[in-house]
This record gives structure tokens, sequence and C-alpha cells, in this order.
């Protein structure tokens, strides 16, 4: 296989595994958010009916409480009676009254003309007269008006146009609904008038053309009358008592039934399609925003699919937890069973992520979460308030662990938080002081401490299920009952001792350079653990003037001393110790060399073979800072035991000495250490070896102080004598 298909391999593997992740993190989130959706969306414990209009009650449902609601359907009804009285509105038009009289004064003007038309034979003025009619006559009308008088046809045009005007101006006009009664009146009264059959008819003809609506219904204004009057009407109350029955066994519900168990808050609605596609898309939204926060700020999380796993089984199962908290019925009292949503412990997630994970990523997820729990109770943002408050509290008073009283330490810090928030929401919204009180009480106090208590009982099966050392699990391997501990102080006392200063030094430096302090304080304990099976081999465990090394060859010594670094990893992994405190035993001498047995062998050396190499240790080197740190300090506190008269001053001298010498070695070159941190790590070791190394008084023992007492009181005697 030439070298363009082994990368060509290579690439094709590692795209194939870069897709498989890709595929495995789509398929957690898919299978997180479908889980949160359903849980904030579905009713998990309906303790609701389901009634529905025209169906018979399956049985009898009495009032738990009493509730003042408005009856939506009875207000409406109202309403719409009082918006039926509003009349309708029109707008009157003045010019139409005077366009009807100018087109009816218009015909009978024409046909006057042609009447009067000497020059015109009789057929032809029945033709014209035909033709400026605009409506059809019967040909002998049509005749008689072309034979008739024009004087006739003039008092027919004012008394038409004068029953036009008096018909059309009198009150509203003539509108669209009523024109067919307004044409049936002129035409009574064309009849009455006494005209002949001819004028009577070309009369109501022209009624019949001409005449048309002179007021115009405005729509608007009569909405806006209609609306004002309906605003007039008040809501319609409706009071259920306690115990009332609202609905009997067999009864055929009706609307005001409903209305009723809805306002009791009794009826089981049904799921809103458009409120679950809302939920899942904000649900969406969120979860891709933790995603994309934890890809930017925590890429070895994002790697990490036991993490992604570890915070969606905590969302699910304490969403899970909350749902039944807010299912909880206080039939009791009512009013109180509204305010369970303050008991969802959100703050038992912050807790857990900031142990197990870290506590900026807790904070972020809190702040998803307090939106969750508002969508979950009903868009509630008092819960959401509280739940924030909680949760973030939760996440601070766990950041510093020091042992595991910690975590009800924190339990108490939230349920003070919860106590005050939900005061301070109660204030704000209105609620009453007895109501306000017992739920600040119960509640922020319940939430505080169950909270606690499910961090505690939780993360020992977390820890175990994802493979995760938390700051609890490091505090109980530091406690000296732990087997390994205990082994080594009955077996190798002098090493025990030596690893509890180790452990002071490495905590101290750690906290100066921001590292893990815990950890670098529980891997100095167990660094030296591997001296357990040859404990006489090494300086601090040995008791008498005799050295075994005297009797043996460099290279020997060298072998049994590197060998209690691999003997301390195998004997870490045999107790189940974490990955952290493994690396560390591993890696805390790194590959430095045994200067005292390589100077030795170099002495013995007759033939030139001795070389660096054998006399070091096979590492790894430090590659984390807390490594380098026990690295560090195991080194420091071994050279400055040494010293025949340890000052400040040669103290100080020979840390900085140990740690130029380990970097000028190379040891330090895989850590993320730099030269302040160093400066600030020699600090550090300087000040606790300086507490511990100090100069004391030399105090003398009872016989020089009996020789001094009997001296001073021979002098007292010869000066009075």
């Amino acid at each position: 296989m030439g070298l363009r298909d082994l990368i060509h391999k290579s690439g094709v593997g590692l795209s194939t595994a870069f897709r498989r992740e890709r595929v495995r993190r789509a398929a957690a989130v898919l299978c997180f958010f479908v889980f949160l959706t359903f849980l904030l969306s579905v009713e998990l414990f309906p303790h609701n009916v389901k009634l529905s209009v025209g169906q018979p009650s399956p049985r009898t449902i009495k009032a738990p409480h009493t509730v003042t609601f408005e009856d939506k359907a009875k207000t409406e009804e109202a309403r719409r009676q009082e918006a039926a009285k509003v009349q309708r509105q029109y707008d009157f038009d003045p010019k139409v009254t005077v366009a009807v009289q100018d087109d009816v004064a218009e015909v009978i003007n024409t046909l006057r003309a042609i009447q009067a038309d000497e020059t015109l034979e009789r057929a032809e003025k029945v033709e014209q007269t035909k033709q400026n009619l605009p409506f059809v006559l019967p040909a002998d009308v049509v005749g008689s008006l072309a034979d008739g008088s024009p004087a006739n046809l003039e008092i027919l045009g004012r008394e038409l146009g004068a029953m036009i005007e008096r018909i059309m101006q009198r009150e509203g006009g003539v509108k669209a609904e009523n024109l067919a009664d307004a044409k049936k009146q002129l035409y009574d009264d064309v009849r009455d008038a006494g005209f002949t059959r001819p004028h009577e008819l070309l009369g109501r003809g022209l009624v019949n053309e001409f005449l048309r609506p002179n007021s115009f219904y405005n729509a608007i204004l009569t909405e806006q009358l209609q609306r004002a009057a309906m605003d007039q009407v008040p809501p319609v109350q409706v009071t259920v008592k306690k115990e009332e029955k609202v609905i009997g066994e067999g009864e055929i519900v009706t609307a005001e039934h409903l209305a009723k168990l809805q306002a009791l808050g009794l009826l089981q609605q049904p799921l809103p399609f458009k409120s679950v596609i809302g939920v899942a898309l904000m649900i969406l939204l969120l979860l891709g925003g933790i995603l994309f926060y934890i890809y930017r700020q925590h890429r070895e999380i994002y790697r990490n699919f036991n993490y992604l796993y570890l915070i969606g089984i905590i969302l699910i199962t304490v969403f899970l937890l909350g749902k039944i908290i807010i299912a909880v019925n206080v039939s009791q009292w009512p009013e109180f069973g509204t305010l369970m949503g303050y008991g969802v412990p959100l703050a038992a997630a912050g807790m857990l992520m900031a142990i197990l994970i870290d506590s900026r990523l807790a904070i972020v997820v809190m702040a998803v979460m307090a939106i969750l729990l508002g969508i979950m109770t009903g868009n509630d943002l008092r819960f959401a308030l509280v739940g924030l408050v909680g949760g973030i509290a939760g996440v601070f008073s766990v950041s510093k662990l020091s042992q595991r009283t910690d975590l009800v330490r924190a339990g108490l810090f939230v349920a003070v938080a919860n106590m005050v928030a939900i005061f301070a929401v109660g204030l704000i919204t209105n609620v009453s002081w007895g109501l306000l009180l017992t739920s600040s009480l119960v509640l922020g106090v319940g939430n505080g401490l169950l909270s606690s208590i499910l961090a505690n009982g939780a993360l020992p099966f977390l820890e175990s299920t994802f493979r995760i050392t938390s700051t609890v699990k490091l505090l109980e391997l530091s406690n000296p009952s732990q087997p390994l501990l205990r082994q080594l102080l009955l077996e190798a006392p002098g090493t025990y001792h030596h690893s509890i200063i180790v452990g002071n030094l490495a905590e101290a430096a750690a906290d100066a350079v921001g590292g893990d302090s815990v950890a670098v304080r529980v891997g100095a304990y167990y660094h030296d653990v591997g001296k357990i099976r040859r404990p006489y081999f090494f300086i601090e465990n040995q008791m008498s003037a005799e050295n075994p090394h005297d009797k043996i060859a460099p290279g020997l010594s060298t072998l049994i001393l590197t060998s209690h670094v691999k003997d301390g990893v195998e004997m870490a992994r045999e107790h189940k110790l974490p990955g952290k405190i493994v690396d560390i035993i591993e890696q805390h001498h790194g590959t430095s060399i045994i200067n005292y047995f390589y100077h030795k062998a170099l002495e013995q050396d007759e033939k030139n073979v001795v070389k660096a190499d054998d006399f070091r240790y096979e590492g790894p080197k430090p590659q984390t800072r807390e490594a380098a740190i026990v690295m560090l300090a195991d080194a420091v506190e071994a050279g400055v035991r040494s010293l025949s008269n340890p000052t400040e001053g040669k103290i100080e001298g020979l840390v900085r000495k140990i740690v130029k010498d380990k970097l000028d070695d190379g040891q330090l070159e895989e850590c993320d250490l730099n030269f302040q941190d160093l400066n600030r790590i020699s600090s550090a070791f300087v000040r606790i070896l300086t507490g511990i190394f100090h100069r004391r008084i030399e105090y003398p023992d009872a016989k020089d102080v009996e020789r001094r007492k009997a001296r001073n009181e021979r002098g007292s005697k010869q000066l009075t004598g």
C-alpha cells in the first residue's frame, strides 16, 4: 500500500468516525427533544373530567371551592341584544331629490316641446313622443300624449315634482329597503290627483323610472354605535358556592355546565396543536442554544457523549418530577395547589451539573430550565423567576465543595433563596398574606431540602454510570480511612507523612494558579502509594541507620525506585481510583533523572558505559497543571527536608532552584503552566514550607533549671552574708 492510499484510507476512516459522532449526537438531541416536548405539552396525571355538550355526565360533580366567574356566553348574548337595539345609521343626500326632479322635468319638457311644434305632422309627433319616453307605454296613450295640450303636461310636471319632493324630503328620506313603498305611495298620489289616464300612466312611469334612494346606510357609524352599546353592558358574573352541585350523574351536559367546570378548574382541556408546535419550537431553540454554547466554550464536553447524555437525563428527570409535584391536588386549599410550581427542584439539576460538569455551563442550563418551567406551568412567569433564583443559588453553593456535608448546606442556601424569591413574587402579584407566608415557608424550604436530597442521592449513581469524578468523590478518597491510605499509613508511615505535606503544598499552589485544588490534594495523597510494596527502600521509611541501597548496584536501586510509579498505577487501578488520580500517580516524576544513583554509577563506571537515560523515570511527563504541581511539590518537599538548617532564605533559594531545574530538564513542557504560574507556585511553596520549618526556641531541660536556681540561691546568700 502506497503513502497516498494510506492517507486516503485514514482520511476516509476519520470522515466516517466524524459522521458517526454527528449522527449519535443528533440522535441524542432528538431523543431528548421529543421527551421534553412530551413532558411540557402533555398532562401526564389528569385529574379533571372530560365532558362535551349533549353527552350525559358520568358522575356527580360538586364545586370543591367557591368561585365567581364571568359567564362569557351570557355576557355575549346580553351584548348582542343591546347591539340589536341600535338603529341603522343613514347619510341623507338632498342632491338626489333635485336630480330626480330634474330628470322628470326634462322628460316632460321634451314632450311639451313636441306637442307645441306645429311643423310636425301627427305621425311624427307620435313617433318622437315614443322615442323620448325612457319606458314603454301603450300606443293609444302615446298618441293621446302627442295630441295633448302642453298646459296639461306642465300641470303634471309641477304636481309630480311636488309629490316627489314631499316623499323624498320626509324624515329618513327614501332608503334602498323602502324604495318600493315610496314608489307605491307616489303611484297612489298620482292616481288620487285626478289626472287623465294618459297623464296618470306617464306620471307612474316617470316615478318608476327615476325615483331612487337619497338616504344611504352608514355601516361604519352603525358598527361604532353598536360597539359602544355593547361596551356599556357589564360582564354577567356567576357565583358557584363550595359543595354546590355543578352537574349530576346522567344529566345532559350544557354549555353552562362546561363554563362552571372550567372556572372551577375541573374541565380537562383538549391538547392544542398550535401550542404543542410552539413548545416544540421553543425547546428546539433553547436546546440548540445550549449545544452552541457548549461547542464554543466547552469543546471537551461537546465531544464527550457521556456529558451530553448526563445533561439530557438530568433535564428529563427533574421535569418529570416537576410534573408529579405540580399534579398534586390540595383539595382542602385549592389556592395553595395553584402554587405547587414553586416546589419543582430545579436547583438539584444545577447542583449536579456544577459538581459533575462545570459551574458556568450549569448557570446557562439553569436559565433554560427556568424558561421551560414557566412554559410547563402554563406560561407562568412566577415559577420561572423563582426556579431561576433557586437554581443559581444551588450552583454557587456547591462551587467550592470541601466536604460532603456542604451539600446539606447548599440545600439550606437554596431554601433561603427560594423563600425570599417566593415572598418577593407574592408581593408583586398581590397574594394574600396567609398564602404568601405558607407558600414561601413550605414550598421554599421543601424545594431546597428536596434539591439537596436529590443531588446527594443521585450523585454516586451518576458518577459510576457516566464515569465522572466529582469533587465529592475526591473528598471521599481523601479520607484517611480509605484502604490505600490506611495501608500507606501502616506500612510506609514516612511516605504517608511526606504525602500529607506534599498535599498541603500542592493545594496551596493550585489555589494560587486557579487549578483544581481538591484533585491536586487527593492526587498528592496517593502519588507514592506504590512505595507500599517496598517501603524500606525509600529513605523516609528507614527507621535505622542501615540503608539497603548500600548493598546493591546503582542500576538496581534505580530500578527499584522507579518501579514505585508503575506499582502505584497498578494499585490505583485495582482500587478503582479515578483516572485523573491515576494520571497524577503516573506523571508525578515525569522523565526526571535520579541524580544520586546516576552520579554514584558514574563514580563506579570504569568502562564509560553509564547513560543518563538509564537513570530516568519512564514518564510520561505531566500533561496537566495538576500533575505538574504535584511533581514540583514532591521534589520541593524532599529537597527542603534535606536542609540542615532551613531558614526562609535557604528555603526560597532551594525551591526556586528545584523549579528551575525541572523547567530546564523539560519536565514542564507538556503542561499549560507559564512563567507567571511558576512564580506563584514557588511563592506558595515558600510560604507553606517556612511555616513548617520555622525556627524554634531551644527550651532548657529540668536539670538545667534546677542547677541555675541553686546557683542563684548561693549567690544571694553570699551577698546577704
